[in-house]
């Protein structure tokens, strides 16, 4: 049987990909990080000096890099030309710039044309703003997950205390997702929103392990009609 097209969309820090990998591992699905895929065009832009701002040079950058994902452990591996970007895509100046980079149309035609070669063949699980809208509109699964922005900084700031990662105040974290989700929902591109057919699950006080359980019910649910 072929397998389904599970997106998850959200804001920020919702908890996307860390469910998203744990629920394509549970039914032997593929896992693809459309997100790590735009702090990838977004680190090599920064990395040749580019300003972010500057569409025409940033989606240069986009069509001239190959982005590809092999399985790791605790979390997949990125690479950009084949060489390691996994933690270079989360410093906290690509956090900065990467809903600038997103939001131009021709880097997201490119990515989305990426994304959906990748899921043709099913049995995908993909996470990332506008997956169940823009990128996979056919999904037969499509969750919004949601978190409050309180909760979704307190997330962020304990991930980067674990990591040893030098990080700004809770409240500092806090404000820049509300900055973040404001960018993401009203950019003219693709915003965020929630699909009309998606399922929102509100993860606030929720385990990630109820967050996965509750999404694989629903996948199991619809593999059953």
């Amino acid at each position: 049987m072929k397998g389904l097209q599970v997106a998850i969309d959200g804001p920020a820090s919702a908890g996307k990909s860390t469910v998203a990998k744990l629920v394509a591992k549970r039914f032997g699905y593929v896992y693809c990080d459309t997100g790590a895929m735009y702090r990838s065009v977004t680190l090599a832009a920064l990395q040749k000096g580019i300003n972010v701002e500057d569409q025409a040079a940033v989606t240069k950058v986009a069509q001239a890099i190959q982005i590809t994902f092999k399985p790791g452990e605790p979390e997949q591996r990125v690479f950009i030309d084949g060489q390691e970007v996994t933690e270079a895509i989360r410093s906290n100046e690509v956090n900065a710039n990467v809903s600038v980079v997103a939001a131009v149309p021709a880097v997201r035609k490119e990515m989305v044309a990426q994304q959906r070669k990748i899921a043709e063949a099913g049995g995908i699980v993909m996470d990332g703003r506008d997956v169940g809208t823009t990128v996979l509109p056919d999904a037969e699964v499509k969750i919004f997950l949601v978190a409050s922005a309180y909760e979704r900084a307190r997330r962020r700031f304990e991930e980067n205390k674990q990591k040893g990662i030098a990080t700004t105040t809770l409240a500092e974290l806090q404000a820049a997702i509300e900055r973040r989700d404001k960018l993401d929902s009203e950019r003219e591109v693709s915003p965020l929103t929630q699909a009309e057919d998606a399922i929102r699950l509100d993860s606030t006080h929720l385990s990630i392990e109820e967050v996965v359980d509750e999404i694989s019910a629903i996948i199991k649910k619809v593999e059953g009609n």
